[in-house]
């Protein structure tokens, strides 16, 4: 009977985790796009900057943890010549538990200026990725104690093609993005015979800023807030952030302190009935500008009472810009300038 027992709950964590790994199909989002790295989430952002751009992340969670979740990813955007359009690409490893999920994107992006004048900063951009994502599912180490009918005991795999599209404007120190994830409602994906189906794997995200701050000033201050909300199970957060930046003489300092919330609570047994508790991110975060080169450090906290594992979540973020041309507008705008 406990035999048994305990083949129920890793089948009920199997189905769980897949129900996750499938749901949150594509690059991860967490707060890494704070790291001078919007392209991320935006295929709009592709070109936007004065520089050519790389970019490497690499995110551990939970420390000391088996198996615990990681995501690396590689990104390089830039300007085609002196023309309006530009090209970019995105590949990622993202790894949780049995479950991984490999994938690449290809971006292209155009930007319509409509300053009356050179210096003046008034531009709309549009950008389209078209990417792969290939989901692995190992089941090699689940049958040790013999058959069971539901798990094949192999490592499974399955391919999915969608595409991305955005759209972000700059207006001097203001900005917006706007983007929908996973376009395409392609066929479920079935590991195992119980069925699990995922066909709207649409996310929307919504982001706005401005920075504040004298133009020349060493001191400039950028608030911002994204939003997120999932199509399929009607899922929605939000990210509240402010940064603060510090011109050098090399280049820039920066630091800022980002606050994740959902809107959609989870019901759990406390011990004397039903509580419910809302997903809560504290996200410090501290990089530097030296020349070419970009350095940053992430620091994700989660705090609510029930958790996996008190410890945090870490990122670093290593960048180098190429191909910089004049900074030309005038405007406090570290994203495009």
């Amino acid at each position: 009977m406990k035999l048994k027992l305990e083949k129920f709950c890793l089948i009920a964590v199997i189905l769980l985790f897949s129900k996750f790994s499938i749901a949150q199909e594509g690059l991860p989002i967490y707060s890494d796009y704070l790291t001078d790295n919007y392209y991320l989430l935006y295929p709009s952002m592709a070109g936007v900057a004065n520089c050519s751009k790389i970019r490497l992340t690499g995110r551990q969670q939970w420390f000391g943890q088996d198996e615990a979740p990681s995501l690396n990813t590689i990104s390089m955007n830039g300007r085609i010549g002196d023309t309006p359009s530009a090209v970019g690409a995105i590949a990622f490893s993202d790894k949780n538990g049995y479950h991984s999920q490999t994938g690449a994107y290809l971006t292209y992006a155009h930007h319509l200026m409509f300053s009356r004048n050179p210096i003046d900063l008034n531009m709309l951009s549009f950008g389209l990725s078209v990417g792969f994502i290939q989901y692995k599912l190992d089941e090699t180490s689940f049958l040790a104690d013999g058959f069971d009918p539901i798990i094949a005991g192999i490592e499974q795999s399955a391919t999915n093609f969608n595409i991305d599209f955005g759209f972000s404007y700059h207006f001097l120190n203001f900005y917006g993005h706007a983007a929908v994830k996973n376009v395409l409602a392609n066929e479920g994906i079935n590991f195992n015979e119980q069925g699990l189906s995922y066909n709207n794997l649409r996310t929307y995200l919504f982001s706005v800023g401005n920075v504040f701050g004298k133009l020349g000033s060493e001191m400039s201050y950028e608030p911002s807030v994204m939003f997120m909300y999932r199509d399929a199970t009607k899922e929605s957060s939000v990210d509240v952030n402010m940064k603060v930046y510090r011109e050098m003489d090399f280049g820039k300092l920066w630091a800022g302190l980002s606050y994740r919330r959902s809107l959609d609570g989870a019901e759990f047994l406390n011990g004397t009935g039903v509580s419910s508790q809302k997903l809560q991110y504290f996200t410090p975060l501290v990089g530097v500008n030296y020349n070419e080169f970009v350095f940053a450090y992430t620091y994700s906290y989660q705090a609510n009472s029930v958790v996996f594992n008190n410890g945090g979540f870490h990122q670093l973020t290593l960048g180098y810009n190429f191909n910089c041309v004049r900074e030309k507008y005038e405007c406090n705008c570290p994203s495009v300038n």
